[in-house]
C-alpha cells in the first residue's frame, strides 16, 4: 500500500494557518506542504467544504481556519480529505483458490477493520489545539537548551 500524506501535510499547513496573523496564500501553504499552489488550492477547497477553512479574495486575501484549533479534530481534517487511507483495506491475492491465503486474508481484514476503527476513534480525540500544544511545548525545549532538531519554529 502507498503511503498517503496528505493528513500528515494539511495537518502541518493548518497549524501554520492557526498561528498565522492573516489569510495564508495558496503561495504560502505550497510551500509548508511542499507541493504546488494549484494543489493546495483543490486540498483547500474540501476543507472547505467540510466547513474547517474559509477563503478570501483579492489584495491580502488567502485561506484561513474557520474555527478555533480546539474546534478541528483530526478526524474533521480526515473526513474533509475524503478518508485517505489509513490501513489497507484487504491484504493481495496472489494465490487463487489457495485456502491457506484465504485463511490469512480473512483475518488480516479483520484485523485491518479493527485498526482503521481504533485509528478513528482516536483521531476524533485529537484537536488542532492539542498539536500546537505540543509543538509550542518542544518549541519552548528547544529555546532553553533542550534537545535540538529541525523545525520551522518560525
Amino acid at each position: 500500500m502507498k503511503r498517503d500524506s496528505r493528513l500528515s501535510g494539511v495537518l502541518h499547513a493548518l497549524l501554520h494557518m492557526g498561528d498565522a496573523d492573516a489569510p495564508m496564500t495558496s503561495d504560502a501553504l505550497a510551500v509548508c506542504l511542499q507541493t504546488n499552489p494549484v494543489v493546495v488550492r483543490r486540498t483547500m477547497a474540501g476543507l472547505r467544504e467540510g466547513g474547517l477553512v474559509t477563503s478570501e479574495r483579492g489584495h491580502g486575501g488567502g485561506w484561513r481556519l474557520a474555527r478555533p484549533l480546539s474546534g478541528i479534530t483530526l478526524r474533521d481534517v480526515h473526513t474533509a480529505l475524503g478518508e485517505p487511507a489509513l490501513t489497507p483495506e484487504a491484504p493481495p491475492v496472489e494465490s487463487h483458490g489457495c485456502l491457506v491465503e484465504a485463511a490469512v486474508n480473512r483475518s488480516l481484514e479483520a484485523a485491518y477493520a479493527e485498526a482503521r476503527a481504533l485509528i478513528e476513534a482516536r483521531l476524533a480525540h485529537i484537536t488542532l489545539a492539542d498539536l500546537a500544544a505540543d509543538f509550542a511545548d518542544r518549541k519552548a525545549q528547544l529555546n532553553t537548551g533542550g534537545s535540538r532538531g529541525s523545525d520551522h519554529a518560525a
